[in-house]
């Protein structure tokens, strides 16, 4: 399980730094919220993680605590997936409505 947690923690830091993300933050005024959970999956330490693995077959509240864990990372890549698709979509939007204004009035827009 610890493996899903540090990839899914690693791949959503990966989408904080992207461009898409920074224009999303910039445009939604959400930049101080979203800065906040990327300083929370930050400070997920591999070796507490690890750790934490080791200890849950012997705690029940800790292996509760990881599927949890797991669960929260994998919702907030959902919510960044979908608020790069979105931010991506207006954009070819916008690209390809100032592309099809410039063809001759003898093409189809269709």
């Amino acid at each position: 399980m610890v493996d899903i947690v540090s990839s899914l923690a690693a791949s959503l830091l990966q989408k904080f730094g992207s461009l898409v993300y920074q224009e999303f933050c910039l445009a939604w005024g959400v930049q101080s919220d979203l800065q906040k959970l990327e300083s929370t999956i930050s400070d997920i330490n591999i070796n507490e993680l690890l750790d934490a693995e080791y200890k849950q077959a012997s705690n029940p509240m800790l292996r509760n605590w990881l599927g949890r864990l797991k669960v929260v990372l994998s919702d907030a890549e959902d919510v960044i997936d979908e608020i790069e698709y979105k931010v991506l979509r207006k954009q070819a939007i916008r690209a390809y409505r100032s592309t099809s204004s410039k063809l001759p009035p003898f093409v189809s827009h269709e």
